[in-house]
């Protein structure tokens, strides 16, 4: 049985962790996201569905194809930020499943044909997914700024021409400079958030 994690753990993970808009000039390598990518995908999805799709936009020429996409106000911070994760899914998820969730033969052939299905339960999982690489980038000493403040379309038609993947929001990592930081806003009371039923 798991043990809660301790006070030190839970402010990096949440109490103390911050939307980040300013990061320090230092680098993210490629052995980072790879161990990034390693850790949250042990996050749980519905029928082990796996739809989430990362793209770490790095270089100069990716970081030029994303700016044109983004809304005025998100510019400058992602162009600065060490790298920027387009969080996707992938519409043909479902061909995956009779490996990935071997437990329901016929798991793919629900998803055949309904492609409604497939949108609400790529986009559903996907945010899940992304919600994971935060906590996972967090926990390994990264600091995470998301953000939805572009076109969707845009980002689909220079990253993901083939239209096999779809954009879901995006998230800038790096190791952040507090300075960058807003106030931190209030959070709702549980008797505004919580029901026990």
């Amino acid at each position: 049985m798991a043990e809660a994690l301790n006070e030190t753990a839970l402010k990096q993970l949440f109490l103390d962790a911050r939307t980040t808009n300013k990061f320090q000039p230092r680098a993210v390598d490629d052995a980072t996201l790879q161990e990034l990518v390693a850790l949250m995908k042990w996050g749980p999805t519905s029928m082990n569905a796996q739809p989430g799709r990362i793209v770490f936009v790095r270089s100069p020429e990716a970081k030029a194809r994303l700016k044109g996409a983004l809304m005025g106000g998100n510019v400058d911070k992602t162009m600065a930020a060490p790298v920027t994760a387009i969080i996707a899914y992938d519409t043909e998820f479902h061909e995956h499943l009779p490996a990935q969730f071997p437990a329901m033969p016929g798991a793919r052939d629900m998803f055949h044909g309904n492609a409604s299905l497939i949108e609400v339960t790529g986009l559903r999982n996907s945010s899940l997914q992304g919600a994971y690489l935060i906590l996972a980038a967090r926990a390994l000493g990264l600091d995470a700024g998301p953000m939805s403040g572009f076109d969707n379309a845009a980002v689909d038609k220079a990253f993901f021409p083939d239209g096999k993947w779809k954009s879901n929001f995006l998230i800038n990592l790096g190791y952040g400079d507090a300075s960058g930081n807003w106030p931190r806003g209030p959070r709702l009371p549980f008797e505004t958030m919580a029901r026990i039923a």
